[in-house]
């Protein structure tokens, strides 16, 4: 493998480290394309990597200082684009892993970005407002040479959302003396963000899900799905699949999940979980599930919406459903998808099957940058033409490489970034 150096820190406290697994996917899909080591070594590099200290005065007069990082992995194709999560397990090695994830996802869908990743190691909900808003700020401060609308066009992610999108739109108009809505998507709708926005990834898994459904000759209506995690892509996902006709038999969070032979009332879920602080435990219409014990539930979709590593070779033996759609990052782990793949289970990958937040984030780009917007309808009209064609594309190349899906998919996206890089050339 082709070793990709970044500044030392302490190991990834993942299962296993995020970036050696995107290093590992990108190898093989460089074996299959026969590519020149000289391009494998470049694309195995983000291009630029910065960390920044990050200090903020607590609401108790307390400075705390933080560690920020964005990483730039390649803009071949475009500015570079990609999320900021707030979340105690984030590193620098985990932020380069979804950099380059997103270049592949990127290219995979036919959009004129780059991969990007940002984030600070901090848990959100032990911040008051007031401070997640200083932090925010400070942290755009400190890049604030490294993005821009034509650079880098940060988004939500985990622990973050449309409010700090806003501080860090208005800190950089602040700094550049004008209003910039390009400078990030996923902002509110009242400072140029775009309708469909919030539900855009939960909106993409659940087309994906069902074109995987319909390729097995199954319908949406009446299938039996198992969610893990019920934040802003499994709750957008477990509603639309409900409203689609299926059937969602449990879901999860970090606190524990609920389960319902005869399926739960999403719904009546969404509002619960609003009411109790995003908690789903005590739900009266299911009874108390584990994140394990939901993993071995029979169904025929499992769709994995949290962190990374979740079906590993520890527990792979227990899935029982016959499709898994990675809604999360890399949940996934190599050895675990090869035992899945043996065993005739469809894996849809991670960079197909969460794209639709970075579709919408990119119709929103072109929305900001021409100052016309279009209606909820035309964007999910939108979105689903290139969720569709991305897929089928997918298929297509499983079929003529005899691959499975996720290699089929890393094929497409690496392959348009090694043609690029190739017709573009070495700068001296």
């Amino acid at each position: 493998m082709v070793e990709a150096v970044l500044p030392l820190e302490a190991p990834s406290p993942a299962h296993i480290c995020p970036f050696d697994q995107a290093c590992s996917y990108l190898e093989q899909a460089a074996k299959e394309l026969q590519l020149d080591p000289g391009l494998l070594a470049v694309l195995s590099h983000p291009r630029k990597v910065v960390t920044v200290s990050v200090p903020v005065k607590l609401d108790s007069g307390e400075v705390q200082v933080l560690t920020g990082h964005r990483v730039q992995h390649s803009d071949v194709l475009g500015p570079y684009k990609g999320g900021i999560r707030y979340h105690p397990a984030v590193t620098l090695r985990e932020v380069s892993a979804l950099a380059m994830l997103m270049t592949w996802k990127c290219a995979l869908l036919g959009i004129p970005y780059g991969g990007a990743k940002g984030g600070i190691a901090l848990d959100p909900t032990r911040y008051s407002i007031g401070e997640l808003e200083r932090i925010t700020r400070r942290y755009t401060s400190e890049l604030i040479k490294d993005i821009g609308p034509e650079v880098d066009i940060p988004a939500p992610d985990m622990g973050t959302s449309a409010r700090e999108m806003a501080w860090i739109m208005d800190t950089y108009s602040v700094n550049v003396g004008h209003a910039v809505p390009g400078v990030v998507t996923g902002k509110p709708i009242s400072i140029g963000g775009s309708r469909g926005r919030e539900q855009a990834t939960g909106r993409g898994v659940m087309i994906v899900v069902r074109e995987a459904l319909a390729a097995r000759g199954k319908s949406l209506v009446g299938a039996t799905i198992a969610i893990q995690g019920f934040g802003n892509v499994g709750s957008a996902a477990a509603l639309l699949l409900h409203e689609a006709g299926a059937k969602i038999i449990a879901v999860s969070t970090g606190s524990g999940g609920i389960f319902s032979e005869k399926g739960l009332d999403i719904p009546a879920l969404k509002n619960y979980a609003t009411a109790n602080r995003k908690r789903i435990s005590g739900f009266e219409q299911g009874e108390p599930i584990t994140n394990a014990e939901l993993f071995t539930l029979a169904c025929d979709v499992l769709i994995p919406a949290a962190l990374e590593n979740q079906i590993t070779e520890e527990n792979v033996r227990e899935i029982q459903a016959s499709i898994v759609a990675e809604a999360a990052n890399a949940p996934v782990t190599l050895v675990a998808h090869k035992e899945l793949e043996a065993r005739g289970v469809t894996v849809l990958p991670d960079i197909l099957t969460n794209a639709g937040g970075v579709v919408v984030s990119y119709l929103e780009w072109v929305q900001g940058l021409s100052y016309l917007f279009w209606d909820e309808q035309r964007v999910n009209r939108e979105m689903e033409a290139l969720m569709v064609n991305a897929y089928q594309q997918v298929m297509k190349q499983s079929q003529k490489r005899q691959v499975p899906l996720r290699l089929a998919a890393y094929t497409l996206g690496v392959g348009r970034i090694a043609q690029a890089l190739s017709d573009r050339g070495l700068y001296p």
